[in-house]
């Protein structure tokens, strides 16, 4: 067997085996969800049945974190995206040694534990009159969420052509017409990325949210303390309907980008 023949079957195998341990676990909670037994398993299979979405249907508690978990996402989403924007064209035009503090100083919080992230931000607002619930906890995550998007969009700002600017400033545009013609649709695709990897970001949030969540669980909380309690395959339900939701949405998306493409192609 050539070398290059022995490669090409070991990236082969490389690829199964990577896309195996990436969806294989997903497989089998998906499984799990129509098998008779209480408990969230394939083994021994116990028979097979719908009754867990009915569960997953009369679980309230579960619905309620579920949408406390949504409307987090969306305050963080409100607060962390502008706060990460705002950065990222602070540090892309500001220069000095300052810069450097800067830029340390916004990526800090990815640094530090969500546990720790958590509880000083429920002992400095609690100062202030404000309890745990769902605006501390929009607060806590977008306190390390902002800095994600920062980055994303950054990343972008290092391939802007400032002649552009220049351009249209002396071109009579002022700032705002500047930002919204020229800055904000280059921007665009960057901004769009970090809002869904900002959302997904809230969505899992654990550690931070457990100690700013006050009894306005959301969905990671509840799902851990249902782990200590008894979990039952009503959680892999939810999860199957979600995967399929998020499933749809990318083929629903990949339809409407070839069929924009094709439509430019003629």
């Amino acid at each position: 067997m050539s070398s290059s023949r022995f490669f090409s079957w070991a990236l082969k195998a490389y690829l199964a085996v990577f896309f195996a341990y990436l969806f294989l676990p997903l497989l089998i909670m998906a499984a799990a969800t129509f098998n008779e037994s209480r408990f969230p398993t394939v083994t021994p299979w116990t028979g097979t049945t719908l009754r867990w979405f009915s569960a997953l249907w009369a679980d309230g508690g579960m619905w309620d974190a579920l949408t406390n978990s949504l409307l987090v996402a969306v305050g963080v989403l409100c607060l962390a995206l502008p706060i990460g924007v705002a950065s990222a064209l602070f540090l892309t035009t500001v220069d000095g040694r300052g810069k450097s503090f800067i830029y340390a100083l916004i990526l800090s919080p990815l640094l530090t534990p969500g546990v720790i992230i958590g509880i000083s931000t429920l002992i400095f607002w609690r100062d202030w009159g404000v309890n745990g619930g769902i605006a501390l906890t929009v607060i806590a995550q977008s306190a390390f969420i902002a800095a994600y998007v920062m980055l994303m969009v950054a990343a972008r700002l290092q391939r802007f052509d400032r002649t552009l600017e220049r351009a249209a400033l002396d071109l009579g545009a002022s700032q705002w017409q500047v930002f919204r013609r020229i800055l904000l649709p280059y921007l665009r695709p960057a901004i769009l990325s970090a809002a869904v990897l900002a959302f997904l970001q809230s969505l899992e949030n654990y550690n931070t949210t457990l100690f700013v969540a006050g009894y306005d669980t959301t969905l990671t909380v509840y799902i851990a303390s249902k782990v200590r309690t008894g979990l039952t395959p009503a959680v892999n339900a939810l999860a199957l309907v979600m995967i399929l939701f998020t499933v749809g949405l990318a083929v629903i998306y990949e339809l409407k980008r070839r069929r924009e493409a094709a439509r430019r192609i003629a």
